[in-house]
């Protein structure tokens, strides 16, 4: 019972992470229809720049200026690079964030090694919540979730129930009628566009310190992202929501089970079958927890194209 409290409670706050990054690109591609390979690397930028304005501001303060300056970055993105081959179709978009994800990650080699950088917790958050049977639970971990779920509710209530809110959606689909209410369209996808680096950077910012930051943790998240973004559905906030709790447990839950498949065949008298024809089946559970997401895409994509809570057409 123990294990399986700490492996669901990981499970939602790996999850809770996993939005915390898709938020932004959700917002992006909901908003632009600009699918942005470089979002993880926003992510990167926002830890990079928090461990950097760490040691001179002190945690928090880095924390709250880091997606700022990822804010900014995708500002000028957006200005000086998407803008111009927007009007070229998605895939010119696709190839320029694709290209630029690895300019970034170049760079952060350049400037800060190969390696993963120091960036961790101050001591006064270096304390655990709670304990249950001996095992210790982070309090950090729950201050991460606290944070992505309040993420969540600003940018629900943000985009309908503000005037901000308003005009973004009328700009993304009534553009002409926008521009003719004198509304600058351009400057609202700029918008747009910044902001969802920067919630991106915020998720940084707040994970690198509990997890290792280093050159290749946009790579390492940046697939499970867009995995979160098509289960969910191509734009929908709370899709990426469910997507990644759904993704987080089902992960989490996976790896504690040190089981294969043919002991299921056991239950029915088939088990040495099973185990005879190898393969998948003599596999254990836990080895197959990281394709676990991958399969429930597959079997979203067939059974609902949209997503979970993506729109019909």
């Amino acid at each position: 019972m123990e294990q399986l409290i700490f492996s669901l409670l990981n499970g939602i706050i790996y999850g809770l992470l996993l939005f915390m990054v898709s938020a932004g690109l959700t917002l992006i591609f909901g908003m632009m229809g600009v699918l942005n390979f470089a979002h993880a690397s926003f992510y990167m930028l926002g830890a990079y720049f928090a461990y950097t304005l760490q040691g001179a501001i002190g945690f928090w303060p880095a924390v709250v200026a880091a997606p700022v300056l990822v804010g900014l970055v995708g500002v000028v993105v957006e200005r000086y690079f998407l803008r111009r081959v927007h009007r070229h179709g998605h895939a010119h978009e696709l190839l320029l964030t694709f290209g630029l994800s690895f300019i970034i990650a170049e760079a952060i080699k350049l400037f800060y090694g190969n390696y993963p950088v120091d960036y961790h917790l101050p001591a006064s958050l270096d304390f655990p919540a709670f304990s249950i049977g001996g095992t210790q639970y982070a309090a950090y971990r729950l201050i991460m979730g606290g944070i992505a779920i309040a993420m969540f509710i600003a940018i629900y209530l943000a985009l309908t129930r503000t005037r901000v809110g308003i005009v973004v959606r009328s700009a993304i689909h009534r553009p002409n009628m926008a521009e003719a209410l004198g509304h600058n369209v351009p400057l609202v996808f700029m918008g747009v566009f910044g902001a969802g680096a920067a919630l991106a950077g915020l998720a940084g910012a707040v994970a690198g310190a509990f997890y290792t930051t280093n050159p290749n943790m946009a790579l390492e998240l940046g697939v499970m992202v867009f995995v979160v973004v098509v289960v969910g559905g191509l734009g929908s906030l709370p899709g990426a929501m469910l997507a990644s709790l759904l993704i987080g447990i089902v992960t989490s839950l996976a790896v504690g089970v040190d089981r294969s498949l043919a002991d299921l065949f056991d239950l029915v008298g088939a088990g040495e079958w099973a185990r005879g024809v190898g393969g998948l089946l003599t596999l254990k559970v836990s080895s197959l927890a990281g394709t676990l997401p991958f399969a429930l895409m597959l079997l979203v994509l067939l059974l609902r194209p949209g997503g979970l809570m993506g729109e019909k057409e």
